[in-house]
Order: structure tokens, then sequence, then C-alpha cells
């Protein structure tokens, strides 16, 4: 033996398998990593749209709440038989359970595109990377 101790190569370009088990071991270390790295930005982003679909909700509660009030000023309105004062009292409470529907279905919308709160796309390149090593496998052992 030499004084380097290192095992003899191969033939010219040939890695041994414990080069080769190492390298795969690294590469999959780094997948795995840029992977989750993936999943984590992909859940953040679906999280920031089910809170501003949950924010547009909670709007839609107070509007609702408000509206609501509105409503019980017209019934005492109603019972003063004042006209005028239960026609705005109509108008305005109208208009605020119209606002409360506009923002109720904005938040149905945000949140219908928030979940579910998969990692779809970090899922999907973890099955293809997945099928590319299978298929890697399957070649080499028929080769």
């Amino acid at each position: 033996m030499t004084a380097n101790s290192s095992p003899t190569p191969g033939p010219a370009g040939a890695a041994s398998t414990a080069d080769l088990v190492s390298q795969a071991a690294a590469q999959i270390s780094t997948l795995v990593r840029d992977e989750l790295t993936l999943a984590k930005l992909e859940l953040a982003e679906k999280g920031k749209r089910a809170g501003v679909g949950g924010g547009l909700f909670g709007g839609a509660a107070v509007l609702g709440l408000y509206g609501l009030g509105l409503f019980l000023a017209l019934a005492v309105a109603l019972l003063s038989l004042a006209w005028p004062l239960w026609l705005a009292l109509l108008v305005v409470m109208l208009v605020v359970f119209a606002a409360a529907g506009v923002a109720a279905l904005l938040g149905k919308k945000k949140l219908a595109t928030a979940t579910p709160p998969v990692p779809s796309d970090a899922i999907a390149g973890v099955e293809a990377d997945v099928q590319t090593i299978k298929n890697a496998a399957h070649r080499g052992r028929h080769a």
C-alpha cells in the first residue's frame, strides 16, 4: 500500500459504491430540505389568504350586528309612526346589510381559495422526485 492509504479507484471516472451512496444521501437530504422549505412557503401563503377571508367574515359579522341595531331602531321608528325617520332608517339598514352581504361573499371566496391548507405544489414535487428515483432504480436493476 502507498503512503496515501486511499482506496485505488477503479476505471477512470468510476466512483466507489460508498461514494455513490454518500452522494445519494447528500442529494436526498438537500432535496428533502428544499421540499420542506417549499411546503413552509406554500402554507404561509395559504395562511395569509385564510386570515384575509376570516377578517372579511368578521367584518361581515360586525356589519350584520349594526344592521340588526338599525332594524331595531326601525321598529321603534315604526311604532312612533314618524314616516321620514323610519324611511331613513330603512334605507340605511338596507345599505348596511348589502355591505355585509358583499363582505361575506368576498370572505367566502378568499377562504375557498385558501382551503384545503395542503402544500399541493410541494406534494407534487415530492411525488415527482419519488417517481424519478423509482425509475432510476428500475433502470439500474436492468442495466
